[in-house]
């Protein structure tokens, strides 16, 4: 008998044995820093000459390790090992797939700090971020393996007299999963055990920017007793054996996670249907956002500025979730203008590994020079009032930057930056605040500032966004609490962490028999 999911509490690293043993789990990951990892199919390690070099992004000089870097040849030889697979795997029992979920949860609870570590190296986390991406890829596991469960009754349906009916549900087949490098571990993590869960096979493609975290993956999942080739190993580019996967006709589905050019292009990909291949693909694309926090003049000020603040802010700015416009109703906009710029002036840059540090780098040199550009182009579109330039040189450090009477229809306004940078935009009223708000090609998260009902009800019914917050931050969403996923240009609106999501790996098949 199971217990009741509860979400993994986050890790108070104020308590000395806490910090004692994260600072620990960033020791031991030192000694283990530029280890090799091979390919991992269907159970066997393979090797290549080509590599991917995972670096530090708080200090570029210092590379993470080293993984095997698969060729279209080697994808190929991946799918076919999943499709194998996948000729048992589906005829597992429920119960016994969600046991692996539980055991991959449960020594993933016990290497916390050192998955945390890990994310805090590669991934640029500080400690707080990084323990949220650990403890909700426990999560993930944890409500999946119960939604499995749950699953396993089938659909209710109504029999007849004279005939037995029921309707079950059934995996897809081989599954290719292309995780983001922001949440390398706990986004990746629950991709892969929603598909596997369901019975599905899957070949994990993981950024090539966070790959050592993934082989760590990998590496629990073989621990919790994965059979081989249910879950195979590919670092690799995207223009190769990305769009190889995609394209392969043994693919039945592809479950993405990030940028919205990218995704509209598995998207075209995978809607034409390749020689032998007999089933129209499924997508689930997770993509990016351009999200807003309105503040009304009814609003706990100091709370929409910490909100705001800490929207934006929060991992650098490198969420899909984050704040990247404000837009403030004009009777307080002054106000609130200035409350943002102080406590971003606040925020302490630094190396991710140590602690009280606020923000760490930005991904990579590609993100860097990407988001000082945007600041450049802020700087000629709306007034610089905190940040705008680099904060260190031996990592890919850049400093928070607010600018305030952005142009609701400006570049930093609309594109999105994914990174430390945020627009505030001056509304007329609260109607004219919605309308900003919903101006834009996203519709992933938002939030409301406001202490009047009405107003947020109003906000309730048309902020056309897939998770909206109200009087809170708009990043942050916990598994099973508040399932995660958005509209428009923002994805398929998978509901990541909900009770509808493995429905997306699954397929509802009718038997009536005539008694």
């Amino acid at each position: 008998m199971q217990t009741a999911y509860q979400n993994e509490p986050f890790t108070n690293f104020s308590i000395p044995e806490n910090k004692a043993a994260m600072e620990a789990a960033l020791q031991l990951v030192a000694s283990e820093k530029g280890r090799h990892y091979p390919l991992k199919i269907a159970g066997k390690a393979i090797d290549t000459e080509a590599r991917i070099t995972s670096v530090n992004p708080s200090c570029f000089s210092e590379v993470i390790g080293t993984v095997a870097r698969a060729n279209v040849e080697l994808a190929d030889q991946a799918v076919k090992a999943a499709q194998d697979a996948f000729a048992s795997w589906k005829h597992v029992a429920p119960e016994v797939r969600a046991r692996l979920l539980f055991k991959a949860a449960a020594i993933l609870r016990r290497r916390k700090f050192e998955y945390s570590a890990w994310l805090v190296e590669e991934a640029g986390k500080n400690w707080a971020e990084a323990d949220a991406d650990t403890a909700e890829a426990i999560d993930f596991m944890e409500y999946y393996a119960r939604e499995m469960l749950r699953y396993a009754a089938g659909m209710p349906v109504i029999s007849v007299p004279g005939e037995q009916n029921e309707c079950f549900y059934i995996p897809l087949g081989v599954g290719v999963v292309i995780p983001p490098w922001n949440f390398p571990l706990a986004i990746l993590a629950g991709m892969v055990a929603a598909a596997v869960v369901a019975g599905n096979t899957v070949i994990m493609k993981p950024a090539s920017s966070t790959p050592v975290i993934a082989a760590k993956l990998m590496e629990l999942f073989e621990a919790a007793g994965a059979p081989a080739g249910v879950i195979n190993y590919l670092p690799g580019s995207g223009g190769s054996i990305g769009d190889a996967l995609v394209s392969h006709p043994q693919v039945r589905f592809i479950n993405f996670t990030g940028s919205k050019e990218v995704g509209l292009r598995i998207n075209k990909l995978a809607a034409d249907v390749a020689p032998g291949q007999i089933w129209i693909k499924r997508v689930v694309a997770e993509m990016g956002g351009k999200d807003a926090i309105i503040v009304d003049e009814e609003a706990d000020l100091e709370e929409a500025a910490n909100g705001i603040v800490a929207s934006a802010f929060g991992f650098q700015g490198q969420k899909c979730s984050a704040c990247s416009r404000a837009i403030v109703v004009k009777s307080v906009y002054d106000e609130v203008v200035a409350k943002v710029a102080a406590k971003t002036k606040a925020l302490k840059v630094g190396p991710a590994a140590e602690l009280g540090v606020n923000m760490g780098p930005v991904i990579d040199e590609s993100a860097y020079k990407k988001i000082l550009e945007y600041i450049e182009i802020g700087k000629t579109e709306a007034r610089l009032v905190a940040g705008g330039n680099t904060a260190g040189d031996k990592g890919w450090f850049i400093e928070p930057t607010v600018f305030a009477d952005a142009p609701a229809k400006s570049r930093i306004a609309q594109e999105e930056i994914f990174g430390p940078v945020v627009a505030i935009t001056c509304a007329e009223d609260f109607a004219d605040a919605l309308r900003i708000a919903n101006d834009t090609e996203y519709g992933l998260t938002g939030a409301v500032y406001s202490r009047n009902r009405a107003k947020l009800e109003q906000a309730r019914r048309d902020f056309h966004v897939g998770n909206l917050y109200l009087n809170r931050k708009c990043t942050g969403a916990l598994v099973g609490v508040q399932p995660f996923g958005g509209f428009n240009m923002s994805g398929t609106d998978s509901k990541a962490g909900g009770a509808d999501y493995l429905l997306l790996f699954m397929q509802a098949k009718v038997v009536a028999e005539k008694m």
